[in-house]
């Protein structure tokens, strides 16, 4: 499994904690993120996790801001993501479950650290139902009208 990740100044403790999860489960992570707690704008480290997400390059991606709502509106901008903004683990759970979710962004002001791990386990081993599901994701992009 190959993860990206990519976190304004808020989050760069959080993006520690959880790319060292990540690689002592033996997932391979892309660090897009900051790695200073120097005021940044979020969107110069999300639209990477975004753009390996949409292309594939991934199989999931994590953002992480002050709030979770910029990064995760930055992200569900690109085409084929399905950015969710959770807070806990029942949320990202559902995300997958119900929405198939592709990135998990974290509201690192509004959560500890360990709940964003439990949130990132929790997200990365929960499986997509489909069924009636499916039928909702596809109606998620816009469609132009003439």
């Amino acid at each position: 499994m190959k993860i990206a990740i990519g976190n304004d100044h808020a989050g760069t403790t959080y993006k520690e904690k959880v790319v060292q999860y990540l690689e002592n489960k033996g997932i391979k992570v892309i660090n897009y993120g900051t790695d200073s707690e120097k005021s940044v704008d979020y969107p110069d480290f999300v639209h990477p996790v975004a753009e390996d997400v949409s292309d594939k390059k991934v199989d999931f991606g994590i953002i992480i801001c002050g709030s979770g709502n910029g990064a995760n509106m930055t992200a569900n901008k690109h085409q084929a993501v399905r950015s969710a903004l959770c807070w806990t683990s029942e949320i990202a759970e559902l995300a997958r479950s119900h929405n198939n979710a592709n990135i998990l962004s974290v509201p690192a002001r509004f959560v500890s650290i360990q709940q964003t791990v439990d949130m990132v386990e929790t997200f990365l081993n929960t499986e997509f139902e489909g069924g009636r599901h499916q039928n909702r994701i596809d109606k998620i992009p816009a469609k132009r009208s003439c």
